[in-house]
């Protein structure tokens, strides 16, 4: 009698440049919409861990925020955060658009003047773009479509000797690794990156106010924050349009995940130039090291609410 083969579970980066579709490919290995996705750049600010399960092996995946020039604070430490994932992981994704390619170097692009021991696979990302005629996989490369799926499986083959021989870390019925709390902040983020124009969502962060896990419908007050008094007006929108489209947006994005309704409840107020200030980035999520302590920022004015649901 034979004994089982032994199961293996790693920690796998999944990085590259701002907008390489990262995100994508990470919703579609757990098969779930966990990482909110926009074709604007940058819309990934915090790792995001989705978990996928085989009979014999379990890739906890990390979609990291974009690996970029830093042009504030808020840049500064979503980088950190992204090279501080990358020094822990069993293998690095570096994902590529095909239709950008060649790769640039990996290193050179994370940062790190040292590189890091651990395998690193290139990966171009959106395939289905290029046509077939014009494509061919430059060896020791994986193309892959997170569109169609396709190249995924033969991706996922070829990590699985990568990671080391031990136990799951993680039930193998779960996607994910995150609070509930942070997809309801993400998936209104996500809404106003579709529902706004091109610049103020990068001057937009959300926070949970309130949580009633136990509540039918679930109860969420998500509160956005801006920078400047006069972002508040177009968040909101005339008549509270804006506002209610986002929340109305968001919310079927955690009804989905969920499987059940919820009730989410969105405000607006502002935090003075949040992305430079050292304290609101504590607040929010931020910290300057990425394993260092949270500090907490006085909050502003009482905001103005609009009841997603009515």
């Amino acid at each position: 009698m034979t004994s089982a083969s032994p199961t293996r579970a790693g920690h796998v980066a999944l990085a590259g440049a701002p907008n390489a579709g990262k995100s994508s490919l990470l919703n579609r290995l757990v098969g779930a919409h966990l990482a909110i996705v926009s074709p604007k750049p940058q819309t990934t600010r915090v790792p995001i861990v989705g978990l996928v399960t085989t009979t014999d092996t379990q890739f906890v995946l990390h979609d990291l925020p974009g690996l970029l020039d830093p042009r504030y604070p808020l840049h500064s430490r979503m980088l950190e955060a992204a090279r501080e994932v990358l020094r822990h992981v069993d293998v690095i994704l570096h994902l590529h658009p095909a239709t950008d390619a060649p790769a640039p170097g990996f290193w050179s692009l994370a940062g790190l003047e040292v590189p890091l021991k651990v395998p690193v696979l290139t990966v171009y990302t959106k395939a289905d773009l290029v046509p077939a005629e014009r494509w061919v996989t430059p060896p020791g490369t994986f193309a892959v479509s997170s569109n169609t799926g396709d190249g995924v499986a033969p991706l996922l083959e070829a990590l699985r000797p990568l990671l080391p021989i031990r136990a799951f870390e993680y039930d193998p019925e779960e996607i994910g690794t995150q609070p509930l709390r942070l997809f309801a902040t993400e998936y209104v983020r996500e809404a106003a990156f579709e529902l706004l124009s091109d610049e103020l969502p990068y001057a937009l962060a959300a926070e949970v106010e309130e949580f009633r896990e136990h509540t039918r419908p679930m109860y969420i007050r998500v509160t956005l924050l801006v920078e400047r008094d006069s972002q508040k007006g177009i968040v909101i929108g005339k008549g509270g349009r804006t506002l209610k489209a986002i929340g109305q947006h968001a919310r079927a994005r955690l009804e989905a995940l969920l499987g059940e309704q919820v009730f989410l409840d969105c405000w607006v107020k502002v935090l003075h130039n949040w992305r430079r200030d050292a304290a609101a980035l504590d607040r929010l999520g931020f910290p300057e090291k990425a394993s260092g302590a949270r500090r907490r920022a006085s909050g502003p004015g009482r905001p103005n609410s609009i009841d997603s649901d009515s």
